[in-house]
């Protein structure tokens, strides 16, 4: 069905560019504006529309149409998804990583000049037993 109404979508959308392109524009009646005669008339200078501005505008409709269908289907044939529901998880719960190791795998860089927690605080004296 969504494959359909693209299909439809495009033909309109291609259809409509060529229409617009093959009418005659504006600004090749810039007589008319100076009020050659035909700007008094019932229906303006340009007269009615003709078949191509009917259709046109017909093909305008239906292709709005086609953009409120493409935006419905799309919206309801799909069910809600999260992309956090979509990453692996390895088994202690983290997201795992590219390489299927987590980071609780990999051993921590330790700083050398930060003392163990295992070690004493310093009692401000030297290992000689003199005081600082």
């Amino acid at each position: 069905m969504t494959t359909f109404v693209i299909i439809v979508h495009v033909l309109l959308g291609l259809t409509l560019i060529g229409l617009v392109l093959i009418q005659h524009g504006k600004g090749a009646d810039a007589g008319a504006a100076f009020g050659s005669g035909a700007s008094g008339t019932v229906h303006g200078a340009r007269g009615p529309a003709n078949s191509l501005q009917k259709l046109t505008g017909w093909l305008v409709v239906a292709f709005f149409g086609t953009s409120l269908l493409l935006a419905y289907v799309i919206n309801t044939s799909q069910e809600p998804s999260s992309v956090v529901d979509s990453a692996p998880v390895s088994e202690s719960g983290n997201v795992a990583e590219q390489d299927g190791s987590t980071p609780s795998d990999k051993p921590a860089d330790k700083p050398t000049d930060v003392p163990s927690p295992n070690s004493a605080a310093p009692s401000g004296q030297n290992e000689d037993g003199s005081t600082q």
